[in-house]
């Protein structure tokens, strides 16, 4: 069970941060990320289009609708995610898409237990360490010191608690 590999991609689809942990991944050279980074864009936003309308499947099995004072409200459907999770026999890809349309990718091993606990722990390091430098720039490459050692610290005591 280990973290393999994080990436973070701007809500352009641009490469703006990608650290690998270990050797459990093949290396890639810095065009590999590029194209990865602008190929998972791209299919994120490919399949947040083709979610089923959860409001029509669900409006045909509902009894009661919410009213207030006997008007009915309508109920606003869940935004559409896109993909979240891709499993292969060799490790698993999470992935968290920030409000703001940042995504987190995280590669893991399949067995790696709380992915999303850990999804979180490093978007906060994200939120606290970069967010909060006066010196970064939205949607440019994150470069702070601060969040490599965090990250990096965090990242080793998960990795070495198996």
């Amino acid at each position: 069970m280990a973290i393999l590999a994080l990436i973070v991609i701007n809500k352009a689809g641009g490469l703006i941060y990608n650290r690998t942990f270990g050797d459990g991944l093949n290396q890639l050279n810095t065009n590999d990320y590029l194209v990865l980074a602008g190929t998972f864009h791209g299919v994120h936003a490919i399949t947040a289009r083709v979610n089923p309308l959860k409001s029509l499947m669900y409006s045909q099995h509902q009894q009661t609708i919410p009213t207030a004072g006997g008007v009915p409200v309508p109920s606003r459907p869940d935004p559409p995610s896109g993909l979240e999770v891709l499993e292969s026999e060799n490790f698993r890809l999470q992935c968290f898409n920030t409000l703001t349309g940042t995504k987190f990718l995280l590669f893991t091993d399949n067995l790696q237990p709380n992915v999303d606990l850990t999804m979180h722990k490093v978007y906060d390091l994200y939120s606290d360490f970069v967010m909060k430098n006066p010196f970064y720039q939205l949607e440019m490459p994150i470069r702070c010191e601060a969040f490599e050692r965090k990250l990096n610290s965090y990242i080793r005591e998960i990795n070495n608690s198996r």
